[in-house]
């Protein structure tokens, strides 16, 4: 029954069991040195590209890290993570989604939750190299790709663990979440850099994206519907969100992974804590923190947060 009933983590301050406190300080406050990258692009089979950033230190041991919705490899919550699994003598892989990472690829292709195909050209970029061991961490969205990759795809002996992280695992109802209250600033936010990039792509490819249909995007509800689902052949938002909530994958994984979901993430909605599963499972680990925000999880005198200092015991438990 891997289900962690009393996680742990504790709040470093009162003021951080205020859900929106920790998620937006763990965004906008919290600062942290990119690590010293080196780039390298990656070209996929359907002539696109991906650019991944890493640091080699062990030559046994990788950890890749997978990042959130509009995020890019150098987010803060990655930093952090890379500069601990450092600390650990890890060797680190952050990898950039299609359109992410300050260079627009080159297709129609954006990026979306079920892009397990990108993820495993990373993870064969990471092989390559030698590594025996081989561990993922995902964050957000990333997480969500994390998951889906475990639950589709045949796992190389070498990936031993991996670690999943204020994941929504119910897209619909993540999506619905996202236009209640307060979480509207959220939304916008979202909406705002997804627009950007929809005009940006609009104009490479007219034939494709419509621009009018841009200027109707309020939620994801439109994002998903005009672009998402279309581009990237599924039948429609609803068969978008059916197909990539991890909800339906995680009784196929076999590699041990350790889903961190806190239950004041104000970017998740019920069926985004699947205790079920995980309570069947021999794989699955659900770990429910009473607080931490969303991507969060400060602790008390410690530049870094609560996940990757988890991620790293979970690790090292197999």
């Amino acid at each position: 029954m891997p289900i962690i009933e009393q996680s742990e983590y504790s709040l470093p301050f009162i003021m951080y069991r205020n859900r929106h406190i920790s998620t937006i300080y763990a965004a906008l406050f919290k600062k942290f040195d990119v690590p010293g990258y080196t780039r390298e692009k990656q070209e996929l089979n359907d002539g696109d590209f991906i650019n991944i950033d890493f640091i080699l230190k062990d030559s046994k041991k990788a950890v890749i890290l997978c990042h959130g919705l509009e995020g890019d490899s150098r987010r803060t919550y990655n930093n952090s993570c890379a500069a601990y699994f450092q600390e650990k003598d890890f060797s680190v892989f952050a990898w950039n989604n299609r359109t992410c990472g300050g260079e627009m690829n080159r297709l129609p292709r954006l990026y979306h939750h079920g892009a397990v195909d990108d993820l495993d050209e990373v993870v064969q970029f990471v092989l390559r190299k030698g590594f025996e061991e081989v561990y993922l961490i995902g964050y957000s969205m990333g997480g969500v790709q994390l998951l889906n990759y475990l639950g589709w795809i045949k796992m190389d002996e070498r990936i031993k663990a991996a670690v999943s992280i204020s994941v929504p695992t119910h897209i619909a109802t993540s999506a619905a979440e996202l236009k209640k209250g307060f979480n509207r600033v959220y939304l916008k936010n979202f909406t705002i850099d997804i627009k950007r990039k929809l005009k940006h792509k609009a104009a490479q490819f007219p034939d494709f994206i419509n621009r009018d249909q841009i200027d109707k995007i309020s939620s994801f509800d439109e994002v998903d519907h005009y672009f998402t689902a279309p581009l990237h052949g599924f039948a429609s938002r609803d068969d978008y969100y059916q197909r990539v909530s991890p909800e339906f994958s995680l009784k196929n994984i076999t590699t041990p992974v350790l889903i961190i979901n806190s239950l004041d993430d104000p970017f998740l909605g019920e069926r985004c804590y699947p205790r079920t599963i995980a309570g069947d499972s021999a794989y699955v680990y659900l770990e429910t923190p009473k607080y931490g925000g969303h991507c969060a999880f400060p602790l008390r005198n410690s530049m870094y947060s609560y996940a990757e200092k988890r991620a790293y015991e979970f690790f090292e438990s197999f």
